[in-house]
C-alpha cells in the first residue's frame, strides 16, 4: 500500500486570461476514492487535468497555485511532466487502447517508456497490472492479441491497467464509465473499490448515483469554484452549502 500524500493549494486553472477553475484548495487522503461533481462545464475534467500536468498541454493554458505530492509541488521547473505521470496515472473518458498494439504490449507501453525490464519482470509487472484491473483471467491465453478485438469495458480495464502497471500512487479516473454499458460500469466500480487499496484514487463522475456507490468523499465544484468538499455520506444527505443541496436535489444543474 501506497500512502500518496496529494493536495492542492489555491490552484487555478485558466485559458488565456480566462479562469476554468479558480483558487481550489483540496486534499486528497491517502488511499481512498475522491469522487469530482458538478454540472457540465464546471471545472471537473480541467482539474483533473491539473492533478498530473495535462492541462498545460493545451494551447495557451496555465496554472497558478500549486499541486503537491509527497510534499512537493509538482509544478516546480526542473520536475519532468513525463516522469511525474508515472507518479500520477490518468485514465480518459473513452477507452484508448493502442490500436496496433497486442493486450501485453498496452499494459507494457507506461513500462517500457520509464525504464527497462528483463522479461521476466515485465511479463510479471503485465500480470500484476491485469489482475489489479480484474482483467488477467479473461485475456491470458491471448496476450499477444489485439487490443481492439476487446469489449468496451474490457478495453477500459486494460488502460486502467496500463496506467497502473507502473504502480504510480494517484490515480485520476475521468468519467471511465460514461461510455459503457451497465454490466461494465458494475464491473469498474467494483474494480475502484479494490483499486483504492494500491492508489489514491480520484474520479470525475457526471453520475452523483455512482459518487455515493463508490466515493470516500466528494468535491462538489460549481462555475469553476470548489463550493464543498466532505465526507460523502454528509455531502449526500446532509450538505453544508444551500448550492451543493440545489444541484444534488436536482434544482439545478
Amino acid at each position: 500500500m501506497v500512502e500518496a500524500h496529494f493536495h492542492t493549494k489555491e490552484l487555478t486553472a485558466l485559458f488565456g486570461d480566462i479562469a476554468v477553475i479558480r483558487s481550489v484548495d483540496l486534499t486528497f487522503q491517502p488511499n481512498t476514492v475522491t469522487a469530482v461533481i458538478g454540472a457540465s462545464g464546471s471545472g471537473k475534467s480541467t482539474l483533473l487535468r491539473c492533478l498530473n500536468r495535462m492541462h498545460e498541454l493545451s494551447p495557451g493554458a496555465r496554472v497558478e497555485g500549486s499541486v503537491c505530492l509527497d510534499g512537493e509541488d509538482i509544478y516546480r521547473p526542473e520536475i519532468d511532466p513525463v516522469t511525474l505521470r508515472k507518479r500520477i496515472g490518468m485514465v480518459l473518458q473513452h477507452p484508448t487502447p493502442f490500436p496496433i498494439m497486442s493486450i501485453f504490449d498496452n499494459v507494457a507501453a507506461g513500462l517500457r517508456i520509464n525504464g527497462r525490464y528483463a522479461r521476466s519482470e515485465l511479463e510479471d509487472r503485465v500480470e500484476h497490472a491485469l489482475r489489479s484491473a480484474a482483467l488477467w483471467d479473461e485475456v491470458k491465453d491471448r496476450l499477444d492479441g489485439g487490443a481492439m478485438a476487446l469489449s468496451g469495458g474490457q478495453q477500459q480495464r486494460l488502460c486502467i491497467a496500463r496506467a497502473i502497471a507502473p504502480r504510480p500512487e494517484a490515480l485520476l479516473l475521468d468519467e471511465p464509465t460514461s461510455a459503457l454499458d451497465p454490466i461494465a460500469t458494475h464491473r469498474i466500480e467494483e474494480l475502484v473499490q479494490n483499486l483504492k487499496t494500491e492508489f489514491t484514487v480520484v474520479i470525475v463522475t457526471h453520475s452523483m448515483q455512482q459518487a455515493a456507490r463508490i466515493s470516500d468523499y466528494t468535491a462538489f465544484l460549481h462555475l469553476g469554484n470548489l463550493i464543498e468538499v466532505g465526507n460523502t455520506q454528509d455531502i449526500f444527505t446532509n450538505p453544508s452549502d444551500p448550492q451543493t443541496e440545489a444541484y444534488i436535489t436536482g434544482r439545478f444543474g
